[in-house]
């Protein structure tokens, strides 16, 4: 079968592998037949990802058609479309106990800990697969990105005709912006890209828009009565737009990281205890996450304009090399 391997930082080629097609009794084979593109695999491929190890096989996004399963599978049978949570957690540690196997104390997040689904066939754990038949195969595809702002935006507990400000309107973002809306938020996003937020805007329903620069504390202001915002997400996993979005929460609000950086962040103390801020990390999703963004799909709430390029799976050597990102969410077809 074919597969694609980042080698090293900036290298990445299509080899030929044996795979073994037994499963175990509680495993799952599946033919990969979409792939998105994640910022992950492009900081991989950059040399910039937390976490990780040369040579791996990228993709997490992904979804495909159940080949064979094993004696004890239940949930799936062969020949159904599923998406894949690929985040595979131990179900001992003080997390897992605690009902937050997102961030497990042994997390692998496949693609990233472990080889991905960047492959044509694909072994995974029952627990990890989700049966989407009602869904199209790129749909099935954007579960996880979609997922990731689902999961934060319950992190935040937003209540309905809150103020709440999104930072960064790339790919994870939107999908921050876009539940924020669903849980009934008035919701401000900012960029520093008009382009960028005017998709945003249209695709997720946000109310308003903000450059991002020095005017943006002043434009919030008046876009919210003078008050300032009560949650703010900033998912652009950029140290200068983490530590300025201190200034954009309002007294007694929370400020949700949802983008990671490979840096350390700093803010002024006195300020922070002034304002009793509640900072918080989002970290991956968890499978309730999984079942909302894929109820979302299936009832029409979520518009199919995400997936703004596609290229064939023998391509995508030629396009990390070209280094040509600026689209909102790529998909691999096999």
């Amino acid at each position: 079968m074919k597969t694609i391997v980042c080698a090293e930082p900036n290298e990445m080629k299509i080899i030929t592998q044996d795979m073994d097609h037994t499963v175990k009794e509680k495993e799952v084979l599946i033919s990969i037949k979409k792939i998105g593109i994640c910022g992950t695999d492009i900081h991989a491929y950059g040399g910039n990802q937390p976490f990780f190890d040369y040579p791996r096989v990228l993709g997490h996004e992904l979804s495909g058609v159940v080949e064979k399963v094993g004696e004890r599978v239940e949930s799936v049978k062969k020949g159904d479309v599923v998406t894949v949570i690929p985040y595979v957690h131990c179900g001992e540690c003080i997390a897992c106990r605690n009902g937050k196997t997102n961030c497990c104390t042994n997390m692998e997040v496949i693609g990233v800990h472990r080889d991905g689904g960047m492959t044509e066939l694909f072994k995974l754990p029952e627990e990890n697969i989700l049966a989407v038949n009602d869904l199209s195969l790129e749909e099935a595809a954007i579960v996880e990105p979609l997922s990731i702002g689902a999961h934060a935006v319950r992190r935040a507990d937003i209540k309905e005709d809150e103020t709440v400000l999104v930072i960064g309107t790339g790919p994870i973002g939107m999908g921050v912006a876009r539940f924020a809306k669903l849980a009934g938020a008035k919701t401000i996003i900012m960029d520093l890209s008009e382009e960028r937020l005017k998709t945003c805007k249209a695709w997720s329903g946000a109310d308003h828009t903000v450059i991002a620069g020095d005017t943006a504390l002043k434009n919030i202001l008046e876009l919210n009565d003078g008050e300032l915002p009560s949650i703010v997400l900033d998912a652009t996993g950029n140290k200068q737009s983490m530590t300025q979005a201190f200034e954009y929460v309002s007294h007694g609000g929370k400020l949700v990281y949802v983008g990671l950086v490979k840096d350390t962040i700093s803010f002024f103390d006195p300020d922070f205890h002034a304002k009793e801020l509640t900072l918080m990390g989002s970290r991956n999703a968890m499978k309730s996450d999984f079942e909302y963004v894929i109820e979302c799909l299936e009832k029409g709430l979520i518009k199919d304009s995400y997936v703004t390029n596609r290229i064939d799976f023998d391509e995508v050597p030629e396009f990390f090399k070209a280094g040509n990102f600026r689209t909102n969410k790529t998909i691999i077809s096999l």
